[in-house]
């Protein structure tokens, strides 16, 4: 996947509606920002509600209001928050374009591309019903030196495969970004949050594609 005057190896592509209007961000050399989220259907009845951070220079932030539709196009980025007690890795859409859409031009989209290095040991299981899944943190480049950490998930034979591969190496990665709602033991209470990750429908190990199509193969035969 490839976008227009995008960066290859960090790709987004999503449309859907306005959930949430803008609040200011951050400032950056007399540049302000504004995060606002962005509500996109999948092919069931769930929704997927993310975080998107707009420069001022981009469009003007009164025309994001709740019900808008729109289209945003850009990379999905980390930083560390530090005003917690623990740090916490924060993730977020940064917009490179924007466009507002007509009712009839809605096409509900979700895509993202990463190329990057996977920099934590992945963790495989099973759940209470049999589903595997594997979760796994990839390091993509970006320019000035920086790296965005993405958490990532597979399921069923993606599962399988990605639990085998070791940090330091180089992974392709199809999907969409989700956000997923679970609950954290705070103390005495158990506080609900959201988490933000990308959900993968598709790997490739960047001259190993034909190993890593066989090995797919035959873990998905093996079910």
């Amino acid at each position: 996947m490839q976008f227009d005057g995008l960066a290859e190896n960090n790709t987004v592509r999503i449309t859907g509606t306005v959930a949430e209007g803008c609040v200011f961000s951050h400032e950056v050399y007399g540049e302000s920002f504004y995060m606002f989220r962005i509500s996109s259907d999948r092919l069931s009845d769930k929704a997927d509600i993310l975080p998107v951070t707009i420069s001022e220079r981009l469009i003007d932030k009164e025309l994001l209001q709740i019900g808008a539709k729109v289209k945003v196009m850009g990379q999905l980025r980390s930083y560390n928050n530090y005003n917690s007690k623990k740090n916490r890795l924060i993730l977020t859409i940064f917009a490179r374009e924007i466009s507002l859409l007509e009712e009839e031009d809605i096409k509900m989209e979700n895509q993202i591309f990463l190329n990057g290095f996977i920099c934590k040991v992945p963790i495989y299981r099973k759940t209470p019903f049999g589903r595997e899944i594997s979760d796994i943190l990839v390091a993509v480049n970006r320019a000035y030196n920086k790296s965005d950490y993405i958490p990532c998930i597979a399921w069923g034979r993606n599962a399988r495969y990605m639990a085998n591969l070791e940090v330091g190496a180089n992974i392709r990665v199809w999907g969409r970004v989700q956000s997923r709602i679970y609950q954290k033991r705070v103390g005495e209470e158990v506080e609900e949050r959201v988490a933000y990750e990308v959900s993968v429908s598709k790997i490739e190990l960047p001259g190993h594609g034909e190993q890593a199509e066989a090995e797919q193969e035959a873990a998905e035969a093996a079910e």
